[in-house]
């Protein structure tokens, strides 16, 4: 399946340590860059994540953003009571050395060790995480499949306008040459007349053999049919195809310019200058494909 290079998705997930958020975001690039940001709970597991990512993910500037937002109970405190019971002993030990010492709770409260945060398992948190991530990247390439869709039948669309004009081209091409014969028959008449400056007659056939030789582009329209078949089978791949498109493209290009150069008809001309159009819309569409 074509994928587009432009996607994003998100999704949460509750746990007992509060919501659990994630982002992915992309915009097209040459190779995969992706970008991490993490809360400090899971810097651990950066090297993971990126290697699920990249598992999937072949090109693109990838932006993935992870969250914790702790709920109201996600930070459970307990309270250490061999702790409090130690100064309790001796706030009563300090009372009765003290006859007007007076000991609050909220003051035992206060004192370093006595309220601790229930303990997080972080391989929990961690295994958490990545299953949040399978689940955004699977909407992730899922949204990037639809855009890829919607891509391919845009460039497709064009292929067909390509292979109608290079049928076009193939169809006028008898008529060019027959024409631009019998003019270069009518000039070499003139010039074969009796005088001093007589041409040999089969050195001026044999010219326009030569010259009626450059003007044909058989072979390019040739090539151009083949690039045509070959895009349309690099669509039915499943593996990302967007660098083999790029470099196809610039094989459709040359064989355009080299029809141009070589026209010496209007009609041919426009249908180069119409090729190249062509081209340049679908190379826009090809820089945002996988």
């Amino acid at each position: 399946m074509i994928r587009s290079m432009t996607a994003f998705a998100s999704g949460e997930r509750s746990t007992e340590w509060g919501t659990l958020g994630c982002e992915l975001r992309a915009v097209n690039h040459r190779f995969l860059e992706l970008g991490v940001r993490l809360p400090d709970e899971l810097r651990a597991l950066e090297s993971a994540l990126r290697e699920r990512v990249g598992a999937r993910v072949s090109r693109g500037k990838v932006d993935l953003t992870l969250r914790l937002r702790s709920s109201e109970g996600g930070d459970t405190l307990q309270i250490n009571l061999a702790r409090i019971g130690q100064l309790s002993e001796l706030a009563l030990d300090l009372q009765a050395r003290f006859s007007g010492l007076r000991v609050e709770l909220t003051d035992l409260l206060q004192f370093p060790g006595v309220l601790q945060s229930k303990a997080s398992d972080p391989a929990v948190l961690q295994t958490e995480a990545l299953a949040l991530l399978d689940t955004v990247l699977d909407d992730f390439l899922a949204t990037r499949e639809r855009e890829g869709g919607k891509l391919v039948a845009a460039i497709l669309e064009r292929v067909d306008a390509i292979a109608r004009l290079a049928g076009d081209a193939r169809a006028l091409m008898p008529t060019i040459r027959a024409g631009q014969r019998a003019k270069l028959e009518a000039r070499l008449a003139d010039l074969m007349q009796p005088g001093p400056n007589k041409f040999e007659t089969g050195r001026v056939e044999q010219e326009l053999v030569l010259w009626l030789q450059k003007l044909d582009v058989d072979e390019e329209l040739d090539r151009l049919d083949s690039h045509i078949v070959e895009i349309r089978r690099i669509f039915t791949q499943r593996e990302p195809v967007g660098r083999r498109l790029d470099f196809l493209l610039q094989e459709f290009n040359r064989e355009a310019n080299t029809l141009g150069s070589k026209s010496v008809d209007t009609r041919t001309t426009n249908i180069a200058v119409e090729l190249k159009v062509l081209i340049d819309q679908i190379r826009e569409q090809v820089q945002n494909i996988e």
